[in-house]
């Protein structure tokens, strides 16, 4: 098992939660979540009721989030900031509707998805139409360059969905090929919230590619924290249906390193209870006889932490870099939170 922490992780929760990280621009983040529900206007008024049941979900806004703190961090938050932060938003947004009709999801956010309430022929068309408002938005940027960046990690995004469901099932996914897949999905979008959000104040090229970087390495770990507790959350805290990765045969980190650390005689057993799709067994051997799986899962994901932190090393000190110190810590405590769990 590998031991990886963060430098601060050993502060109290209630000190590295997400309300602190976002404390910073607050304000801002609280107009982009205007800006998002005025968004329904957009719209034919006949879809207007679904565009805002879509759009009214309470998430937790962590893309908008590393826009403008990597905003603020570089200078001043500016309107083009707050409407690069609605745009991530959108993208975000769209590819969970599509997401879950892919699994079959019943809830999300303690709530119905919008699959569950109308259908998967209504809820496609849904997605598509916020990404493409969302790419509208994006030509509106002064800077062509903008738009165009967007529009190619909304592509990697897509690309990342379209390869994790094309090795669905697949025993056999390498550790690495795992890796590359989030890197698209997840991580794409994180990383481009922080780059565009750099170049909007005309950063130095050195600070642009550090804070795409840290945005990167932030995604991938939250994304293994997501696939970590969709094997073992508990569905009641978390407002989501979880199991979903397993019924489909979403191959994630927990599951490879479950294969990948059984013996002979284990690993028919869990490609058995995998391709069953047999989630109380699995979650239950994450937290019981097989925890290494997790724990070397969540080390992962803590490796990732920390090169995010180390992308900030060098860049100018204020209020919204320790901000985004602070939102990779805790990440990493919502992660130890899964291993001790499993423990």
């Amino acid at each position: 098992m590998v031991e990886v922490s963060l430098r601060s992780t050993a502060a109290p929760l209630k000190i590295s939660s997400l309300t602190r990280v976002a404390s910073v621009v607050q304000p801002h983040l609280d107009e982009v979540s205007r800006r998002i529900a005025r968004q329904t206007g957009a719209f034919d008024p006949a879809i207007e009721g679904y565009i805002s049941y879509a759009l009214d979900s309470g998430g937790k806004r962590l893309r908008p989030l590393v826009a403008l703190l990597a905003g603020a961090a570089t200078g001043r938050v500016t309107n083009e900031h707050l409407d690069l932060a609605v745009i991530v938003e959108l993208i975000h947004l769209a590819t969970l509707i599509h997401d879950d009709i892919i699994d079959d999801a019943e809830r999300r956010r303690s709530q119905p998805t919008i699959n569950a309430r109308w259908g998967n022929a209504l809820s496609v068309l849904l997605g598509d139409s916020l990404f493409a408002h969302a790419l509208d938005l994006s030509t509106r940027f002064d800077d062509a360059d903008v738009s165009r960046a967007i529009a190619r990690a909304t592509r990697d995004v897509c690309s990342g969905e379209i390869i994790q469901t094309q090795r669905r099932f697949d025993l056999h996914l390498a550790i690495e090929e795992y890796f590359r897949i989030i890197e698209l999905k997840t991580a794409t979008l994180f990383a481009v919230a922080a780059e565009l959000a750099a170049r909007l104040n005309t950063a130095p090229v050195s600070q642009v590619e550090a804070l795409t970087n840290f945005g990167r390495h932030l995604g991938a770990a939250y994304q293994i924290y997501d696939d970590c507790v969709d094997l073992a959350g508990c569905e009641k805290a978390t407002g989501k249906t979880l199991g979903t990765d397993l019924r489909k045969g979403k191959m994630t980190l927990p599951m490879l390193q479950l294969l990948r650390q059984g013996s002979a005689i284990d690993k028919e057993r869990y490609c058995q209870l995998i391709l069953e799709g047999d989630h109380p067994s699995v979650s239950l051997l994450l937290k019981t006889s097989a925890t290494a799986a997790m724990d070397e899962s969540v080390a992962s994901g803590m490796i990732r932490l920390q090169q995010a932190r180390a992308q900030l090393d060098d860049l100018p000190e204020s209020p919204a870099m320790e901000s985004l110190q602070l939102f990779a810590d805790t990440v990493g405590l919502m992660l130890q939170s899964l291993r001790a769990q499993a423990a």
